[in-house]
């Protein structure tokens, strides 16, 4: 098992710690937190006026309101609510690969340990999920601080192997959440890109608010090869042998296509999309990320 500290910088998150990690959509959960819910409460910041009908609660009446058009109003406010957080740990064979930097699998874990240790120390709720082909293991969301050591021991514990079960996965989370969440996707996503719309679309129908980390390694963007090389699929072993020079251009083409379908699906389902090299320094990553969800931002 690794050492949480190994994937986890408390100097980092103590810097980023006066961010507060936001969602882009409504949410439901069981106690009074920060994030807005859909339905109307009592919390101090004034949504609008309703007329009054019978069984309303007449102390939420606006006499101003009246004295001024002679008719009943209620005042309706944001109710605030916590939030439920799932990272969705793709732990297919190909999150093992390292090229240029670090294992992908290293990095989704620094992401999703940092994430969840934020979203606990403000009061809100994380959970894990990982997936392979033969394994869709989960951590169900909580909001106690020691919850975040079972969190941190099954990322610790994680093994890529296999092909990916990231489609199934997706689909059970969307089918088992009964309530609004956020759900954080941490994949090489490769996988058939239809199939993973569709998972992301079912999603959607919920209402979850979705944010797709997409992690490729520099030497799988750049291609940069000197001689031949034997080429290993990580995840079901078939492999070959190519000259890299005489399939650049067509390895660029199909990534090009590749990443721009992957992008214009996740925005179909109006889910956040980053293209995220695993030799990108995580700090302003994270930072990024975070105030890009404050209200008023916008995420590409």
């Amino acid at each position: 098992m690794a050492n949480p500290h190994e994937f986890l910088d408390l100097a980092l998150l103590a810097r980023l710690g006066s961010i507060p990690l936001q969602t882009r959509m409504p949410m439901l959960g069981n106690v009074a937190g920060k994030h807005r819910s859909p339905h109307r409460g009592s919390s101090v910041e004034f949504a609008e006026y309703r007329k009054y009908v019978p069984g309303d609660d007449t102390r939420r009446l606006d006499w101003k309101a009246f004295a001024r058009s002679d008719r009943y109003y209620i005042k309706e406010f944001e109710a605030d609510t916590n939030l439920r957080a799932y990272f969705v740990v793709d732990a297919s064979g190909s999150m093992n690969f390292s090229g240029l930097a670090e294992p992908k699998i290293a990095y989704a874990r620094k992401i999703a340990a940092s994430l969840a240790y934020l979203l606990v120390n403000q009061g809100d709720a994380a959970g894990l999920s990982i997936c392979t082909n033969k394994l869709h293991l989960e951590v169900p969301p909580r909001r106690r601080p020691a919850h975040l050591q079972q969190i941190f021991e099954t990322l610790g514990k994680l093994e890529p192997a296999g092909e990916t079960g990231l489609i199934d996965a997706l689909h059970a989370i969307a089918e088992k959440i009964g309530q609004r969440a956020f759900v954080v996707i941490l994949s090489d996503l490769f996988t058939d890109s239809q199939a993973f719309s569709d998972a992301l679309q079912h999603l959607r129908y919920r209402k979850h608010d979705i944010s797709v980390f997409h992690l490729m390694d520099p030497q799988e963007l750049g291609f940069q090869f000197d001689r031949p090389h034997r080429f290993v699929d990580m995840e079901d072993g078939t492999s070959v042998v190519v000259e890299p020079n005489l399939i650049a251009d067509e390895y660029q083409s199909a990534l090009k296509d590749f990443l721009t379908t992957i992008r214009a699906k996740c925005h179909e389902a109006g889910a956040d999309y980053q293209l995220v090299g695993t030799d990108t320094p995580l700090e302003p990553l994270l930072r990024e990320f975070l105030t890009a969800r404050l209200p008023g931002k916008r995420h590409g």
